[in-house]
């Protein structure tokens, strides 16, 4: 995200989260879903979901997740986001996608796929961002670009309330990657 309007970035999040909130609260079956989802992330991610919000970009060969504190005064939440996806980061670079299949379930699109990238297939990144973190997923293979894209699509939707997708870009390191 682009950090030199911090307070209309912020008011787009904010608006957007919003539209998001109605348009999920409708089904109840939706509903139970991101309920549990949110109730077992409280176990894994230690920011406030309320206090956040997930951002996922799609790129050509594979994605950016961030978190933003919705307040970027808020250096606890920034702390937490930051350590967090820290952790996450290096467990995913050593194939471990443990956290999300808690959170998600071993159902979800694209997890399996992305289980199965032997090392070297995913790159992962992580960065820090003034109001936050993310993470930068790089693959040459297709099939693993389509389980990132599948993975971000289902984490939208578990997320619905604290997630919005990003602009899909291509990140000025996708260049990096080598085609093996």
């Amino acid at each position: 995200m682009k950090q030199c309007c911090p307070s209309i970035n912020f008011l787009l999040l904010l608006l957007l989260s919003a539209a998001s909130l109605y348009t999920y609260a409708v089904d109840p079956d939706t509903e139970k879903r991101l309920n549990d989802v949110a109730e077992r992330g409280v176990h894994i991610m230690p920011f406030d979901l309320e206090k956040t919000v997930h951002v996922f970009s799609k790129t050509q060969h594979g994605g950016v997740q961030q978190v933003i504190a919705n307040d970027e005064s808020d250096t606890g939440q920034i702390r937490q986001i930051r350590e967090h996806l820290l952790e996450i980061s290096v467990a995913f670079g050593q194939g471990d996608f443990s956290y999300p299949e808690y959170i998600h379930g071993a159902g979800m699109p694209g997890l399996a796929a992305l289980k199965t990238a032997k090392p070297g297939q995913i790159r992962i990144e992580y960065t820090e961002l003034p109001d936050g973190a993310q993470i930068n997923y790089f693959s040459p293979l297709p099939r693993l670009i389509e389980a990132i894209h599948q993975w971000f699509d289902a984490q939208l939707s578990d997320h619905a309330r604290h997630a919005i997708p990003g602009h899909n870009h291509e990140h000025g390191h996708d260049h990096d990657m080598h085609h093996d």
